[in-house]
């Protein structure tokens, strides 16, 4: 099982970006679907997350200027990013709950970080 991210680069304040994460090999099936971010000398934070069934979860400092959606049948998962402010700045990571073939259990998964530069 892997997860690749997409999207990211440098925008200006008030611009958007979109992110996307798909999720690929041996899945049974996915539960949840979302993005982390981390900046140097931080600890990765919650940026949302969205279930399968389409149920949302914000960070308060994202909310009404992110939004996720999802794909089930191609296992993505999308991030809108509008209104950005420098603070945004940071790597993004993607994340899922997968339960791969074979297993009985969910795990986490992560894709690679993708860069995201909002210059003030």
């Amino acid at each position: 099982v892997q997860l690749q991210a997409y999207g990211g680069g440098l925008v200006q304040a008030g611009g958007s970006l979109r992110l996307s994460c798909a999720a690929s090999g041996n899945i049974f099936s996915i539960n949840i679907m979302g993005w982390y971010r981390q900046t140097p000398g931080n600890e990765r934070e919650m940026v949302g997350l969205i279930s399968t069934g389409g149920v949302t979860n914000y960070a308060d400092s994202n909310k009404g200027r992110f939004t996720l959606s999802i794909d089930n049948a191609k296992n993505t998962v999308w991030l809108q990013m509008n209104s950005l402010k420098p603070e945004d700045t940071a790597v993004y990571y993607c994340s899922a709950d997968i339960r791969a073939d074979g297993r009985i259990y969910y795990r986490t998964y992560w894709g690679q970080g993708t860069q995201v530069t909002v210059s003030s």
